[in-house]
């Protein structure tokens, strides 16, 4: 049996902290399924009628639970089980811990207007027979994917704060799934919309602004 003491410390607040910011996450999604429901008649494609997002949900579900779980576990642990203790220094630096916590924060705000104006067509899953009207304005006319690029970076900031092992297998399958579920989104968007969509995909970044890119890009060269 392993025995864990549970107390917290000056430096588990910032795991307890971004569980807490994630279980808000998570229930303001769930929120937002139910509206889409009673407004539009679709559950918002919690289940997706697809049966690669079916499958792919019976991995993501768990990782999203423990995504929530594990940073509220760890908060309390002093002496955690080796799955949980840190996989190095990192989470034993308290300015690297609460300046993670801030940019979740904000990232969890840019989150909150990223649904705010998607409205009624946000989703979150696809499906391939259903016609959403776009939205390009607000974090939209900088970047294609804002929620799943601000997601990104909120599990990021969790591998950073709490880096144990069982929360690096967590992050390191929530980002791959995240690039995938971008990019079959990306293609069933290119299907319905047309040249709407391609003329926006042109235009606008998938995670960054274009100018940035482009920056980056000269940048790169002029150092060649």
């Amino acid at each position: 049996m392993i025995a864990m003491t549970m107390s917290l410390t000056p430096m588990s607040w910032p795991a307890l902290i971004i569980g807490l910011i994630m279980l808000t996450y998570w229930v303001r999604v769930m929120m937002m399924v139910r509206r889409t429901k009673r407004e539009v008649g679709r559950a918002a494609n919690l289940v997706p009628p697809e049966p690669i997002g079916r499958i792919i949900r019976v991995v993501w579900m768990p990782v999203v639970v423990l995504w929530i779980f594990v940073p509220i576990c760890t908060g309390f642990m002093v002496d955690p089980p080796a799955i949980l203790r840190p996989l190095s220094a990192i989470s034993g630096n308290a300015a690297l811990s609460w300046g993670a916590v801030f940019i979740a924060i904000l990232a969890f705000a840019a989150t909150w207007v990223c649904w705010h104006k998607m409205g009624k067509s946000w989703r979150m899953g696809i499906d391939p027979n259903e016609r959403t009207q776009l939205v390009f304005n607000g974090p939209f006319a900088y970047v294609r994917n804002p929620i799943y690029g601000l997601s990104s970076l909120l599990m990021l900031m969790t591998m950073v704060i709490v880096a144990s092992p069982l929360m690096w297998v967590v992050g390191i399958l929530h980002l791959l799934f995240l690039q995938w579920e971008v990019r079959r989104e990306e293609k069933v968007l290119s299907a319905l919309h047309g040249s709407a969509y391609a003329d926006y995909y042109a235009r606008v970044g998938r995670f960054f602004p274009k100018f940035l890119s482009r920056g980056a890009k000269v940048a790169s060269e002029g150092g060649a």
